[in-house]
């Protein structure tokens, strides 16, 4: 789990960074992922939480900023990619990931419907034919590079939806390396 610690580590200089207010303290984990009564796997079950709270945190103090057609079209490709990172997406996975992106505090800012629209296009091409859906949403993604905290975000929206299930799978790694070069982006800024 070192990765974790690595990003964990790169969260926390950011939000030092960015001085946001109280982020760090309990209560940041989402919904339902509070205190898993697992016993042994708290910790770093715990701390994947807290750093997808950490992410969610992150995006929404830039959440007026996060506004354009570039990000909602490339957070959808991103989203998409991590999705189908393995090669194939589960229709209960398909459904999982639509309800992370319309319950997403800054993906908000867009009608639901045009999102799941967006992210269904992309997922169907990378279903029909892998290697022609992944240039496409690589393409779309690289489209958000001119804003840097567009494109950052882009890779925070991909980090929230591939952590979301507590797995964070090689694959999924992967893909979100590929959008952090598509983006100009250094892939251990976000410990992949």
């Amino acid at each position: 789990m070192a990765m974790w610690d690595k990003i964990k580590d790169q969260a926390k200089t950011f939000q030092q960074s960015q001085g946001t207010r109280g982020a760090s303290g309990p209560g940041q984990a989402p919904l339902g992922q509070q205190g898993s009564g697992r016993p042994g796997s708290s910790s770093s079950g715990g701390s994947k939480a807290q750093l997808i709270g950490l992410f969610k945190t992150q995006l929404a103090s830039v959440k007026t900023e996060l506004k354009s057609g570039a990000y909602r079209d490339a957070s959808m490709a991103m989203c998409a990619l991590v999705a189908a990172a393995d090669g194939r997406v589960e229709p209960a996975e398909r459904q999982r990931v639509e309800e992370l992106i319309v319950s997403n505090e800054v993906l908000q800012n867009f009608p639901a419907d045009q999102l799941r629209q967006l992210f269904n296009q992309h997922v169907d091409k990378l279903i029909g034919n892998f290697e022609l859906g992944r240039s496409e949403a690589l393409q779309v993604i690289a489209k958000a590079a001119k804003k840097p905290a567009e494109a950052r975000a882009v890779v925070q929206t991909g980090m929230v939806v591939a952590g979301a299930d507590g797995v964070f799978e090689a694959s999924e790694q992967y893909a979100i390396r590929e959008a952090c070069t598509a983006l100009g982006l250094s892939p251990t800024e976000f410990g992949v």
